[in-house]
């Protein structure tokens, strides 16, 4: 091997490893991003939750008001 493609590889060499910690980068902005949304759908299903339980308890009372 002489000493351009040395050069060539090493310069390859040097891409892949620079593509690597870009996609390392990208990873763990993804997992973050997930795990943000796993948070956010987290709050929105107990809000829901609470929403349909108060939902639930004002319809209860309708039909007791409707039973007198």
């Amino acid at each position: 091997m002489d000493q351009s493609e040395l050069q060539a590889l090493a310069d390859k060499v040097d891409r892949l490893i620079a593509r690597c910690q870009k996609l390392e980068q990208e990873n763990a902005s993804m997992r973050q991003m997930q795990d943000d949304w796993n948070r956010e759908r987290a709050q929105l299903m107990q809000k829901n939750d609470l929403a349909r339980n108060k939902i639930e308890a004002m319809i209860g009372r309708l039909r007791a008001l409707e039973q007198h």
